[in-house]
């Protein structure tokens, strides 16, 4: 029986297939094998990928992209802010969601994100089906790792009223450890992973602890401050800087000018991963001027070098978080289509130079194929239940602390659960004290992140627990046995 897997994007789509024991990602009808996640809304259509991708030059404002960016959250979410002033298609509150406003057809039309990437999957299905020559809805889907319960929703009713039956959501790393088939030896002893995954407009880095079968993330980091646009926005401001040097006339205020050039520098971006050298051409740039460019592979690593720096120094830090060292790493697994970039590639190989990196399969294919293999186990159950679809084991998400005095007065914090102890949790923890004591306070702290003035800094917060415990001595003379059982 066949099954597929799916890995949507922030930007793009891809869909691969489970059948005879196979994993493998099929091109969609225009021949690709990663579809652009746009929609363009028309007077009598909606169409989806490259068609929707080129006509947003000229169809904007009814175009939507990176609709995976607002499902499942509120109309005054940061994110829901931040993609409202990004993006050209209009998005309005309409009761505290958000919602596009398509002005393609006679009447305003509001339509909701969830709509908009159940015709991305549906696109997906098609493809499947296509390659297939059957219908099929047996599916996994991919999710990023920090999703929250409201987004995995959102993402899995879309692919629901697409047409599918959702297996399984898994998340994004799990499904590139499968498709290298890590962890899925039976040999005993762990070993350490790090899974580089660089989207079009996000960054994320996990450090995973394989045993067996069983995966657990030791770190993770996700920046949405660097991604594939950035280096295509690099890469169009040079053409920009080209056709203004031979032409004179400055085009970087131009909003379809920049939008075809974006697309432009997109394909020129893509070919530099295999080629020396790409040729930018675009038709009528400004004033019915056509513009044709050559770019080097060696100009577009220098234009984007303190992007590529960006895009590895979380690496480091993230190594640190584990309490690792690169020598610690036995693998690492590049995926998302900017990982692509020899130079990237060759930066990572630097950092680890005595670790296998693994990206024999195309980086942005990679997810979706683990996706389909973990389909491919899944579609053979019989009777396979809801809650039957994953093991979620609530951790700690930050160190947990406790509040103690040294012998100056001085407060001292002592971690009791490090970040990432799976909950519920139960410690035992030695507490001194001078005479006799008949009650005692105890403050348990929460170690958070907070920002301010752009520094970033760990700040314990006291933290409300939901049950506690602890053993007491009534005639204490210097020390007592403290338990603890935390339950968020």
């Amino acid at each position: 029986m066949a099954a597929i897997g799916v890995h949507f994007g922030y930007t793009c789509a891809c869909v691969a297939i489970f059948k005879d024991g196979r994993a493998d990602v099929v091109a969609n009808d225009a021949g690709d094998r990663v579809t652009p996640a746009v929609v363009g809304y028309r007077d009598t259509e909606q169409i989806v990928g490259i068609a929707a991708k080129q006509g947003r030059v000229r169809n904007a404002a009814n175009t939507v992209v990176k609709v995976k960016q607002v499902l499942g959250r509120s109309f005054d979410d940061p994110e829901t802010q931040i993609h409202r002033k990004e993006t050209k298609c209009q998005v309005v509150n309409k009761a505290e969601k958000p919602y596009y406003e398509i002005t393609a057809g006679d009447h305003p039309q509001y339509v909701a994100p969830e709509d908009v990437a159940k015709l991305v999957f549906h696109k997906m299905k098609e493809t499947a089906q296509s390659a297939l020559g059957s219908d099929v809805t047996e599916a996994v889907i991919t999710v990023p790792f920090e999703f929250a319960h409201a987004q995995k929703h959102a993402l899995r009713e879309a692919a629901e009223a697409a047409g599918f039956h959702v297996l399984r959501l898994i998340h994004e790393p799990a499904a590139a450890l499968l498709a290298y088939n890590i962890g899925q030896e039976c040999h005993s002893g762990k070993s350490h992973v790090l899974v580089y995954k660089l989207g079009g407009t996000s960054l994320s880095v996990t450090v995973l602890q394989v045993n067996g079968g069983m995966f657990r993330v030791l770190s993770t980091h996700t920046d949405h401050s660097i991604g594939g646009e950035s280096f295509t926005q690099a890469l169009a401001q040079h053409l920009a800087a080209e056709f203004k040097r031979t032409f004179k006339h400055d085009v970087s205020s131009n909003a379809r000018a920049m939008l075809k050039l974006m697309n432009g520098a997109d394909m020129a971006k893509h070919s530099l991963s295999t080629l020396g050298s790409a040729n930018c051409f675009v038709d009528s740039l400004h004033d019915g001027i056509d513009f044709e460019c050559n770019v080097s592979r060696a100009r577009f690593e220098l234009l984007c070098s303190s992007l590529f720096n960006k895009s590895i120094q979380p690496i480091r830090a993230l190594l640190e978080k584990a309490g690792l060292s690169a020598s610690s790493i036995n693998k690492v697994v590049l995926c998302g289509g900017s990982a692509r970039i020899p130079r990237l590639q060759q930066m990572i190989r630097e950092m680890f130079p005595d670790v296998e990196l693994l990206s024999s399969a195309p980086p942005d294919e990679v997810i979706a194929v683990g996706a389909a293999l973990e389909a491919g186990l899944l579609v053979g159950r019989d009777g396979l239940g809801p809650e039957e679809e994953s093991v979620t084991v609530d951790v700690s998400a930050t160190d947990i602390l406790v509040k103690e005095l040294d012998e100056t007065g001085a407060e001292v914090f002592t971690v009791l659960l490090p970040s990432g102890t799976p909950l519920p949790a139960r410690r035992h923890h030695i507490l001194s004290g001078g005479g006799q004591l008949s009650s005692l306070c105890l403050e348990i702290y929460q170690r958070i992140v907070r920002e301010e003035s752009g520094n970033f800094g760990n700040m314990p917060c006291l933290l409300r627990i939901s049950i506690f415990s602890f053993l007491f001595m009534q005639n204490w003379c210097s020390c007592s046995s403290l338990y603890i059982l935390l339950l968020y």
